[in-house]
């Protein structure tokens, strides 16, 4: 408005007082703005674009946006011309606010950046499908990568006679995190089902017989022993295959039922505790740290080098798991004296690992050496 005025009264100084005829300057001037016009029309329907969007507001800096060609990321900078874009692959996309004002606009980070994720699943129909859904439900509550509230849903979609089809319905705290949670989940699903005897759907593109599908009567579920979750403990990474299974005769069984406390924080366990079904909540003070399911193990600090848990660990659900006892463990030691050298690398190495940018408690701070010396007045003969 004032640029408008300041024009208007120039031009009226120069007709009224110097008596220059302003009107074939005029038409210079139209004919001057018309040919700018035609050569800034991109940069100024940019300048619109961005003013428009400015005021409407439909993302800010920082969120995570989703539009209708498919180009997805954060928005990192928005000025009169452009909006600069972060995608996942970390790099920045440069888009014209024109181009923007015309797509459809996905605001992900709004009202909260919790994403909706959804997992297809294939289960054979050797269960009753109640069943299979109370299992699919603890594979997602032992899931850590994914948000508790709102909880995640099993949703039954189909059944026939080679499948049960099954959708997770799970969020994630950003979308950043999808990858990861989904990798997770699929992990959850696969071990949760090997310990329920669940077998997964043979693909319908697959030529089998009829006679050859699994049923409720027939099917023979994958067992899961203590020498296969042995195998898959990196600490006993290093026992030959005869000493893994010495060391497999030797587990116990226990139960805990649902809210049972198998360990409070501080507190020692003299044995190694395999979770072979369920779920447990591992917490240190108020807040929870993680959570175990089948597969996992605990207790190994204190079997193998005296040290004390630092979470309170909680069952969620009814668990299962075996158990190995120091006086089980002893004479592998005793037969092999490098193995307890090679077990206190390996604890070191994950006592460091637990750090992650918080104080380690004193008890788990030390050298290899150190928990070597451990190891060695534990299971002395």
């Amino acid at each position: 408005v004032v640029g408008v005025v300041y024009i208007g009264m120039a031009l009226s100084i120069l007709a009224f007082v110097f008596g220059v005829p302003i009107g074939t300057l005029v038409a210079t001037s139209g004919v001057v703005a018309i040919i700018l016009g035609l050569a800034l029309q991109s940069t100024l329907a940019d300048v619109f674009s961005g003013i428009a969007l400015t005021l409407g507001r439909p993302y800010v800096i920082g969120d995570w946006i989703l539009l209708s060609d498919g180009t997805e990321g954060r928005v990192v900078e928005s000025n009169w011309r452009a909006t600069h874009i972060l995608t996942g692959a970390h790099n920045v996309i440069v888009l014209p606010n024109s181009f923007l004002a015309k797509l459809a606009l996905t605001n992900i980070s709004r009202p909260d950046e919790t994403h909706l994720q959804t997992l297809p699943i294939h289960i054979a129909p050797t269960r009753m499908p109640a069943s299979i859904r109370e299992i699919m439900l603890t594979a997602l509550t032992s899931c850590n990568s994914i948000v508790r509230e709102p909880p995640p849903v099993v949703a039954l979609k189909g059944l026939d006679a080679t499948s049960l089809e099954i959708e997770l319905q799970f969020r994630v705290s950003s979308p950043s995190q999808r990858i990861s949670a989904r990798n997770e989940v699929l992990d959850l699903v696969y071990r949760h089902c090997k310990s329920a005897g669940l077998l997964l759907a043979i693909p319908p593109a697959a030529t089998v017989l009829t006679s050859e599908l699994p049923t409720e009567e027939n099917a023979q579920p994958p067992s899961v022993t203590p020498l296969a979750l042995i195998d898959a403990i990196p600490v006993f990474a290093t026992l030959t295959s005869d000493e893994k299974a010495k060391l497999a005769e030797t587990t116990a069984v226990r139960q805990f039922r649902k809210g049972d406390v198998i360990v409070r924080e501080a507190e020692m366990l003299p044995s190694l505790m395999m979770v072979r079904a369920g779920t447990i909540a591992a917490r240190r003070g108020d807040e929870e740290r993680g959570r175990l399911a089948p597969g996992d193990f605990f207790g190994e600090t204190g079997l193998l080098a005296g040290m004390q848990e630092v979470c309170t660990l909680e069952a969620l659900t009814p668990v299962t798991v075996y158990e190995i006892d120091q006086e089980a463990f002893a004479p592998l030691l005793t037969e092999r004296p490098p193995l307890a050298q090679e077990i206190a690398e390996v604890l070191a190495g994950r006592a460091e690992r637990f750090r992650d940018g918080a104080a380690l408690p004193p008890e788990h701070a030390r050298s290899a050496h150190a928990i070597l010396k451990t190891i060695r007045t534990i299971f002395r003969p």
